[in-house]
């Protein structure tokens, strides 16, 4: 045991220091240093989900049925995963809208209806109160257990205490006090709490380390490992079925999974910080990864734990503190003090987000809307409301923390922790239906979301909350024997005669299917007013719309009455410095008597839609303005003739691009051409050229032989030979002519046969071995040892090699020729890169030199092209296509030029 001064201190120290870290986190969002906006920090304020439900009642649980509490983290985890589908629309919709609720969320996406806001209001702090009921049954119990228990007793000790002795009444009071400071110091028109945030993610390393340090004890030191822990439970029947799989369970683990994934999306606090507190919709991506890492860390040592509490402590332990209780008993004080911190922890940011979230909730959807429509209270006439909007948040704060004391004092006493948890999420699945809903169906209608949530939120009190009350002794439990009026179809835990489930099970079915079955219903048989098909749409479209609010008015306020409008509920700091803004954007007057255009009404409404709410801002901008809005349906048909003239307009535009598509492409193929043709022309030159040359030669000597009948002997051979040259000469420029017109035809024939690329080297490398020493020319060759099988007409990839090699001999440096062929194995195929030392080829000419007219224009040294067909590349372009392979020419600046043939074929091992 320890002292209670002592864990009173430091209860008291720690929340001090959370309460510094938001001052100071406040601090520095103002002076434009914030903490907060990174990735990081908003994944850790998420982690407020891991209340003292998962740092003391997953071990509880774990203990009383096994791996059933992975299923609490296996909802939020697809949730996470699946970000891009959901998500990302609720956060992208509530950043245009200003949105600062989850009650807000549903009545904007509802023709924003006050009826509907009070509706989710009311069920939020109901469904609310059970859990945090929870939060003070955690920490007055870890209290007692580490002041009070001793572990040498028979029994622990229980007795009946005062309401003012209870723990429980002082941690309600400190939280409401810690509530009140965190969240209602000012009104921000953003409904930010940066300091909060930054809290909230310390206390998420603080939790988390906490249960991480109780996991190494059990399992390093009290025991040699995991797995000795696990091979003990496994030879003891009571544990050992704790590490199975449950095999009728499956529904339940289905509810809970559903459970799960409804809480991380519609509980108050996990909207807070999800929806509302996020300053970058691009932290979003980060957290889908990082916090399902995050839970995954917070339950590593949940059943380890669990196994330990079960195989040392006394019969009497309460599961739920094994975290606590096991240190204790093994003697670890500070380690239980340091679990102490960490239960401590998540209680309390649970409370304090959630406390927030709710007296926002409240004070936008319940009171301030009551008392715009009092006329007595002339809330439209006074001068300053930043006091009672506070005013109003701080007490609906002190409401709350102590319905919660309530319930804890009447019901919570006798649950466990996960059972009182499950029905705060049954409660807040009843918002599933009309968010999902909403999100994607445009055709849903106010009326139908109403009666819904009505009937699912009656059958969620009657079938699970009832029970809970009878079991605590509040009320007759005949009723949930007999059912209401006697009649046994009435029974709250088997509803219409469904026995066959569980009661949350059972109360899950009824609740959400009704729910759904009326919300459907209701809306197909109801027609929405003009201002929900507009929300509707923008919702379901938030993707391929602005987003904005569209408000058109008829008449307009003047810009001075809108000013002092927002100056009352905001202060004038921040009314000023919004206007100021919003001028200098606009360029647009923010201060006069002169009239506000409509972007300024419609600027003013979303302003004050964060301060107090989308339905309560539309009262009080209408309050102001001079004149009415235009009527709905006239605002659909400008809508509807807005959005066709759009339509045309990108339809327009789409043409006209792809016109100027078009013409960019026509002009670059009558370039092209020009290019073609010029190059034709120099062709036929060439090719004219090349032919007389060697017709010239063969006919000057044979009018020689003929008109010389006495020439000797041996200047007649020598005249003859340079006959039959000029003859090879001339057939060998007829022959690259005809096979590149078969090639281009596809008339060529190919024998294809699988050969090594590196015999096909060697053998072109030997027939071109007279040019190479003719010129002088250095040749180094590097074949790469791993056999490579190509399926190719073996003469054709002989005559590109020989062709290739035959010019880097030919454009090598005169003076120090040199050429290096280099072959080697790659991903799927064969390289060649033949490479020689010469000047070069220009990088304009890189692309051309492969076409049959081009021969390479001038170099970057201005000297002219050399001789040539230019038709051995284009030959040897057909033949590598053919192959299915890539040719390409690389020519760095003044270091010669490289060849590179890509052949596809089979890689075998290196040979050894």
């Amino acid at each position: 045991m320890l002292s209670s001064e002592l864990v009173i201190l430091v209860s008291i120290g720690y929340v001090g220091l959370l309460y510094t870290i938001a001052w100071w986190g406040d601090k520095r969002a103002r002076d434009g240093r914030s903490w907060v906006r990174n990735p990081t920090v908003y994944t850790l304020s998420i982690a407020v989900y891991c209340t003292s439900w998962t740092f003391y009642g997953a071990v509880g649980t774990a203990a009383r049925n096994g791996l059933e509490y992975l299923t609490i983290y296996l909802g939020p985890t697809v949730i996470f995963l699946g970000w891009w589908f959901l998500l990302r629309k609720m956060l992208r919709i509530s950043k245009a809208h200003r949105i600062t609720s989850i009650a807000d969320f549903i009545s904007s996406r509802y023709g924003k209806s006050t009826q509907l806001s009070v509706l989710v209001t009311l069920i939020a702090v109901i469904g609310t109160t059970p859990y945090i009921a929870l939060q003070l049954k955690a920490i007055a119990t870890s209290y007692t257990v580490l002041t009070v228990w001793d572990y040498g007793m028979t029994q622990p000790v229980v007795e009946t205490i005062s309401v003012f002795s209870d723990s429980g009444f002082w941690a309600a009071v400190g939280l409401a006090l810690f509530g009140i400071l965190f969240g209602t110091r000012f009104i921000d028109a953003d409904e930010h709490h940066e300091g909060m945030v930054a809290a909230i993610a310390f206390e998420s390393l603080v939790k988390m380390f906490a249960l991480l340090a109780v996991g190494i004890f059990v399992c390093f030191v009290m025991y040699d490992g995991i797995d000795h822990l696990f091979s003990q439970a496994l030879n003891t029947p009571d544990t050992a079925k704790l590490l199975q799989l449950p095999e009728d369970g499956s529904a339940r683990w289905m509810t809970l999974m559903m459970l799960s994934m409804a809480a991380i999306l519609c509980l108050p606090r996990q909207f807070q910080v999800i929806i509302v507190e996020n300053v970058d919709e691009r932290h979003l991506p980060t957290a889908s990864w990082a916090f399902p890492l995050y839970l995954l860390g917070m339950n590593l040592f949940v059943l380890p734990i669990a196994l330990a509490g079960l195989g040392a402590l006394p019969a009497w332990s309460d599961p739920d503190f094994f975290v606590i209780s096991v240190p204790l008993f093994e003697g670890q004080s500070l380690l239980a003090l340091l679990a102490y911190v960490g239960g401590l922890s998540a209680s309390t940011s649970m409370v304090i987000v959630a406390t927030i979230a709710l007296s926002t909730m409240v004070c936008n959807d319940l009171i301030v809307p009551a008392l715009l429509r009092i006329r007595p209270f002339r809330m439209t006439e006074r001068d300053d409301l930043t006091g009672l909007l506070i005013f109003i948040r701080r007490a609906s704060i002190v409401v709350v923390v102590f319905l919660g004391f309530a319930y804890y004092r009447s019901a919570g006493a006798s649950d466990a922790l996960a059972e009182i948890g499950l029905i705060s999420f049954a409660a807040t699945a009843q918002f599933i239906p009309i968010m999902i809903g909403g999100l994607y169906w445009k055709g849903a209608t106010k009326s139908g979301a109403q009666v819904g949530l009505v009937v699912g939120f009656l059958i969620w009190g009657y079938t699970l909350l009832l029970p809970s009350l009878a079991d605590s002794g509040w009320m007759n439990p005949d009723l949930i024997l007999n059912g209401a009026f006697g009649h046994p179809w009435l029974r709250p835990e088997s509803l219409f005669g469904l026995s066959e489930f569980e009661p949350l099970t059972h109360a899950l079915i009824w609740s959400i299917s009704l729910n759904t079955a009326f919300y459907v219903l209701i809306s197909l048989f109801t027609s929405p007013s003009a201002l929900e098909r507009i929300q509707a749409t923008l919702f379901v479209d938030a993707f391929s719309r602005k987003g904005q609010d569209t408000v058109i008015w008829r008449s307009s306020a003047s810009v001075d009455d809108l000013y002092e409008l927002v100056e009352r509920f905001l202060g004038r700091e921040r009314a000023f410095h919004s206007f100021r803004d919003f001028g200098w954007e606009k360029d647009t007057p923010w201060r006069g008597k002169g009239e506000a255009n409509a972007d300024m009404i419609a600027f003013t409404e979303r302003l004050l839609a964060g301060s107090i709410g989308a339905a309560s801002a539309r009262v009080m901008v209408s309050s102001v303005a001079k004149g009415e809005m235009v009527s709905l349906e006239e605002v659909l048909e400008i809508l509807e003739e807005t959005s066709h003239v759009i339509e045309y307009s990108q339809r327009l535009e789409q043409k006209s691009a792809e016109l100027e598509k078009a013409a960019a492409e026509l002009r670059a193929a009558n370039d092209r051409l020009k290019e073609l043709d010029r190059l034709k022309d120099e062709f036929l030159t060439m090719v004219s050229h090349e032919f007389r040359t060697p017709l010239t030669s063969i006919r000057s000597f044979s009018e020689i032989l003929v008109d010389t009948p006495t020439l000797d002997h041996e200047r007649a051979e020598h005249f003859l030979s340079i006959i039959v040259r000029e003859s090879e000469r001339l057939t060998r420029l007829i022959d690259d002519h005809l096979d590149l017109a078969r090639l281009e035809a596809g008339h060529s024939d190919w024998r294809a046969i699988d050969v090594d690329p590196r015999t096909v080297l060697d053998e072109s490398v030997d027939a071109v071995k007279g040019l190479l020493d003719r010129k002088g020319v250095a040749l180094t060759t590097d074949l790469a040892a791993q056999t490579v099988m190509l399926h190719v007409d073996r003469d054709r990839l002989t005559q590109v090699f020989i062709n290739l090699l035959s010019n880097a001999a030919k454009f090598s440096d005169p003076e120090y020729p040199s050429v290096s062929v280099r072959g080697e194995a790659m991903d799927g195929g064969y390289l060649v890169s033949i490479t020689d030392n010469g000047r070069g080829i220009a990088p304009n000419e890189l692309e051309i030199i492969f076409d049959k007219f081009s021969r390479g224009g001038k170099y970057a040294d201005d000297k002219p092209k050399p001789s040539g067909s230019g038709l051995g590349l284009a030959i040897a372009k057909h033949v590598v296509e053919h192959c299915q392979g890539k040719i390409w020419a690389e020519s760095p600046p003044g270091k010669g030029a490289t060849f590179r043939v890509f052949i596809p074929g089979h890689v075998f091992a290196p040979s050894t």
